[in-house]
This record gives C-alpha cells, sequence and structure tokens, in this order.
C-alpha cells in the first residue's frame, strides 16, 4: 500500500465494519456516513479505509477462517493487511497474530472454494446447481474490483469533447469497443465531485447495464414504459437513446425513488419523462395495451453486480431469491398488458442465475400466447469483464 498504516485510520475501518455487519448498512452508505462526518480525511486517507473495508466484506469468511474469529475487526484487518504483505504495527491489538500461522491458513483457504471466494455454503450450493462448472469462473470474476463506468450523455456532448475534457482534470479513460456511449476510468477517481458530472455531461453506469436500453430498440416519438425504474439510471439514457423525443413514463412503488430520478433527468437536460408512483393496479390497467415498448428492469437476486455490491453475500439469503422469484413472474404477467399489439417488452435482471431469467421467460410465454422471444442475451461477467446481465426482448403479436 501507498500509506503509511495508522490507528485512526484502522479505527475507521473498524467503525465501517460494525456498521456493516452489526448495523446492516450497506458499505458504500457506511463509508459515506464516515468520510461526511469527518471531512478532514485526505484523498489518501479514504482511499486506504474505502479499499481496506470493501476487500473485507467481499472476502469475510475467507479472513473469518484464517483468524478463527468473526467479530474481532482488529485481528481481521491484522491477517488482511499481512496478505498484502505489510509489516503490521507493534500494537497491542496485533500482538495475538502469527505471521506464519495466518500465512499456512490463507493456504489452506485458497484450496477451498467457499473460503477462497468466500461465500456462504448455501450460496455455492445454488450457484453449482444453476451453472454448473461455469459458476467457477463467474464466481471468480464476481470478486474482481469493479472498474468506474462513464455514460456519456449524448443530449449534451459528444464523447470524443468529454474525454478532452477528463483529459484536463487528469482523469483519463479508454473506450469499450462494445458499449457506444461507455468510458471506462483508469483508476480510481471520484467524477462525482467533477463539474462534468454537476452538469450533466455523464452518468456512472456499468458497461453490462448501458445493453439493457439500446436492447430496446428505441426511436425517437415512441411511448415508453419503465416500469421498475427505480432512481432512473436507466430511463435518462432512454430518454438520451431517444433524443430527448416522445414520451418516457417511469414508474416505480417507491415515489423517493422516482424523486431522486426527477433530479437526475433535470441534471441531464430531460425533458420527456413523466414520473408516476405505482400506488394500486389501476395506475397499469388505465396503460392497458399504450406503449410501444416497456421495460421490466426487476427486482432480483443481484448476484451479477456482486463486485459492486460485495454485502449481497452476507445479506442475501435463500428466502428472499425464492419470493424474488416469484415477484418477477407476476411482473411479467400484470405489467405486460402494457405493451400494445406489434409493441415490444424487454425483461432485464442483473443476475447470472437461470431461474431468474431464461426459466422465467419460458415459464411466460407458455402462460402468454399474446408475446413471441425475439432476442435474448445473457451478458457473463467471466466473459465481459463486466457485470453479469440477462434480457430477453419480446414482441406482442396478438
Amino acid at each position: 500500500m501507498e500509506i503509511k498504516i495508522h490507528r485512526v485510520l484502522v479505527q475507521f475501518v473498524i467503525d465501517a465494519l460494525k456498521k456493516v455487519f452489526e448495523e446492516n448498512l450497506y458499505t458504500d452508505k457506511a463509508l459515506e456516513k464516515i468520510f461526511k462526518t469527518n471531512k478532514i480525511l485526505g484523498a489518501r486517507d479514504r482511499s486506504f479505509i474505502a479499499e481496506t473495508c470493501y476487500d473485507l466484506v467481499r472476502y469475510y469468511r475467507k479472513f473469518s477462517f484464517v483468524v478463527k474469529d468473526e467479530t474481532n475487526w482488529w485481528k481481521l484487518i491484522g491477517a488482511y493487511l499481512i496478505s498484502k504483505g505489510e509489516e503490521l504495527p507493534e500494537w497491542k491489538e496485533f500482538e495475538a497474530l502469527d505471521k506464519v500461522e495466518i500465512n499456512e491458513r490463507l493456504v489452506r483457504a485458497d484450496n477451498v472454494r467457499v473460503l477462497r471466494e468466500s461465500i456462504s455454503d448455501w450460496m455455492d450450493e445454488l450457484g453449482v446447481m444453476e451453472l454448473g462448472e461455469q459458476w467457477e469462473s463467474e464466481l471468480s470474476a464476481l470478486n474482481k474490483v469493479a472498474p468506474i463506468v462513464l455514460r456519456v450523455n449524448t443530449l449534451k456532448i459528444s464523447k470524443a469533447k468529454i474525454i478532452d475534457l477528463l483529459a484536463e482534470l487528469k482523469i483519463n479513460c479508454t473506450e469499450s469497443a462494445n458499449h457506444n456511449d461507455a468510458l471506462i476510468i483508469n483508476g480510481r477517481k471520484n467524477v462525482f465531485s467533477t463539474d462534468l458530472f454537476k452538469n450533466g455531461f455523464f452518468e456512472v453506469q456499468d458497461a453490462s447495464s448501458q445493453l439493457v436500453a439500446e436492447f430496446l430498440q428505441l426511436e425517437p416519438g415512441m411511448r415508453v414504459i419503465d416500469a421498475c425504474a427505480g432512481a432512473g439510471g436507466k430511463s435518462i439514457h432512454i430518454a438520451a437513446l431517444m433524443k430527448n423525443k416522445g414520451q418516457l413514463i417511469s414508474m416505480d412503488i417507491e415515489d423517493w425513488k422516482l424523486q431522486e430520478l426527477r433530479k437526475r433527468s433535470s441534471r441531464n437536460g430531460i425533458q420527456i419523462i413523466e414520473t408516476r408512483a405505482i400506488t394500486s393496479t389501476k395506475v397499469i390497467k388505465r396503460m392497458d395495451q399504450s406503449a410501444d415498448r416497456l421495460l421490466l428492469d426487476v427486482p432480483c437476486s443481484g448476484l451479477g453486480v456482486l463486485r459492486r455490491n460485495p454485502d449481497a453475500k452476507w445479506k442475501l439469503d435463500l428466502d428472499f431469491i425464492n419470493r424474488v422469484r416469484i415477484i418477477q413472474s407476476d411482473l411479467l404477467d400484470n405489467y405486460s398488458r402494457m405493451v400494445k399489439i406489434k409493441g415490444k417488452m424487454v425483461y432485464a435482471t442483473c443476475s447470472i442465475l437461470p431461474t431468474e431469467n431464461q426459466t422465467q421467460i419460458f415459464k411466460f410465454l407458455k402462460r402468454n400466447a399474446s408475446f413471441e422471444l425475439e432476442e435474448e442475451r445473457i451478458i457473463s461477467p467471466a466473459e465481459s469483464g463486466f457485470d453479469g446481465f440477462y434480457m430477453a426482448r419480446m414482441i406482442r403479436v396478438s
């Protein structure tokens, strides 16, 4: 590491880990709280705290095995630092750690998949059952640190221009051959603090996620519904691809998310978005057969985005995944009515489990002769280097 190990920084890491594992906060929110109340921390300090915290959340089971303790945060951090080749400071909290034993147990952990990749037994069994031999490579890819990916807002600026403006801020990026509007940041940079972000020239959005809006086959002037819009990452991309012409109705059951969407669409210079909270089934019924395009970016396990959300390893359980499969099926049945004849619907998840993806679509098409499958796309983290996604585009024929 490029930073001296200070006790106060280790204590901040411990504070963050306690928020994650004892108060059930997500890592990004835990770090946000700490950084907001400790503005004196410099960029390198923040980097050390964030990297150490994320790595320990990602590999919590592995380091718990190594130190034979799940709750002694000093020991866990000490073992982590040893694994990185660091010399531990002579602090009493680290006195019980034996470097030789730690390294021996790290080797042992690396020979057992659930320890090496640091996941629960049930998740490993589920992955093997659903993906077979492919699970191993996907799991390894999902433990890599995710790159920062931008999506250029083509309503306001060209990709070439934003590359130049970012370079002036010493933020270097590369283009991705398979993603039209994506720029991959080299290194870790706080792009949110730039005027370029505040002026709506780009959004932060994984490259795989950027493919979903394009998969809708949009044209300016269409009437499009994003029925599970959330905070609107895909909605504002849809609006850009429609060149800000037509009608885009962004819906969600949580109005606070739609409020965030309205802020983002304003920053992006978008005028065609209308937000609607889904307060009852009547909201859906009123839009019967009205959409040229419908996006169902449904709730899912999120197993395709573990790199960004390693917390999910410890917050997910089988009951949740079983419940979410039922929700996915219900949304397909109930929301598909909004598509007009010859209109198209895209079902999307950020999961890599076939039971949330291909199986859901197979069952839906069996129940609903009004729709036919046009195309489906499976995005593998191991093959793409980005998040795992699934997309199915269906056309309404009757």
